[in-house]
């Protein structure tokens, strides 16, 4: 059990850690950098949020893309722009001008050319509907309940753990107690009480040794 506890507030710590860091992360990326899809590690998740990509991509698929060193035509993309997102395929590709032309698979009309300096990265795998949660998670209030949850199960565990160990060292002072003879068992009024039924059975036995020998 203590254990498990252990393990848990370490993930506990380690949910809360990367709350906190993603959150700063994020926040410096879109605020300063006006970086809408932060990639640390070449890697990162986008949210799908219309329905121009189905049926390949749903709305609120979580898209999760990677930094790729060449984009070819048939590649799902995710660029910026502007401070928005969008999740599409590429049709053209202008290698001389290095610009690429997206279309969304549920969409008559392109987008036009757009700069391959534009693309975040290329179409990995999706998970549905955990765009939902994420979406929830990116909010003040979704990330002050992750943490407020992640804090309270800390100090449950805690407290769980220091009533058992209260518990324990209660136990123990009653062991102690009762080999010093202060419990109940070994109390001096116990020993005269036992010593007085040993002398009677002991003068009864005696009785009856007389009484068989006679």
């Amino acid at each position: 059990m203590k254990a498990g506890r252990i393990v848990l507030r370490a993930v506990l710590i380690l949910v809360i850690s990367l709350t906190l860091g993603l959150t700063v992360y994020t926040w410096n990326a879109k605020r300063m950098m006006h970086n809408e899809l932060p990639m640390p590690f070449g890697v990162g998740a986008s949210v799908v949020l219309t329905g121009s990509m189905e049926p390949t991509l749903r709305v609120n698929d979580l898209v999760v893309v990677r930094r790729a060193d060449e984009y070819n035509v048939g590649d799902i993309v995710v660029f910026q722009q502007g401070n928005q997102l969008i999740i599409h395929r590429i049709i053209e590709k202008n290698d001389e001008e290095a610009k690429i032309t997206t279309k969304g698979d549920a969409n008559n009309i392109d987008d036009g050319q757009i700069p391959v300096s534009a693309v975040k990265g290329k179409y990995s795998f999706r998970v549905p509907f955990v765009g939902l949660i994420v979406k929830g998670l990116k909010t003040v209030p979704g990330i002050i309940i992750v943490l407020g949850l992640s804090a309270f199960l800390m100090i449950k565990s805690w407290r769980n753990e220091r009533m058992e160990s209260d518990k324990d060292l209660d136990d123990l002072r009653k062991q102690i107690a009762e080999l010093k003879g202060e419990g109940d068992t070994s109390s001096p009024e116990s020993i005269e009480e036992q010593i007085k039924r040993l002398k009677e059975e002991l003068g009864e036995n005696n009785a009856k040794n007389s009484e068989k020998s006679e």
